[in-house]
């Protein structure tokens, strides 16, 4: 799993799942029934879209529980720090080559920036709700 996905999780309230735990389909047995030309094969009911998530109302929540003063709003470091996740050089490192950081890997002030600005940015297309301010 990578970091962004573990940040999109933190904050959309789910828990990661072993990967081999999930079934593949295709490896599921399938099952061969005769047609019954009186019953047609049920249709699978539309699933309901699910509502966007308030990235900022939920991180806003996440910070007044945790009674520490964390910037998440401008730091990555802070943002990472508030999800309970590891925000050492390391691991930012990791999420800058995960979302495409193309710029000096050693100016660490200029990407901790643009990787606060990508994940805002990611969380918005990944269905959630947040203010231009954080993405810019």
């Amino acid at each position: 799993m990578g970091i962004f996905s573990m940040i999109k999780d933190a904050i959309w309230g789910q828990k990661a799942a072993p990967e081999e735990a999930v079934p593949s389909t295709s490896a599921m047995p399938q099952m061969n029934t005769p047609s019954d030309p009186g019953n047609p094969p049920a249709e699978a009911a539309p699933t309901a879209p699910t509502a966007p998530v308030d990235v900022e109302a939920i991180l806003t929540a996440k910070a007044e529980a945790k009674g520490q003063e964390l910037n998440w709003r401008d730091s990555i470091v802070d943002l990472m720090k508030l999800l309970d996740l590891d925000a050492s050089h390391e691991n930012r490192l990791a999420l800058a080559h995960e979302l495409g950081f193309t710029g000096d890997t050693d100016d660490s002030a200029t990407m901790n920036v643009w990787l606060h600005q990508q994940v805002m940015a990611k969380l918005a297309e990944s269905g959630g709700t947040v203010p231009a301010a954080l993405t810019h």
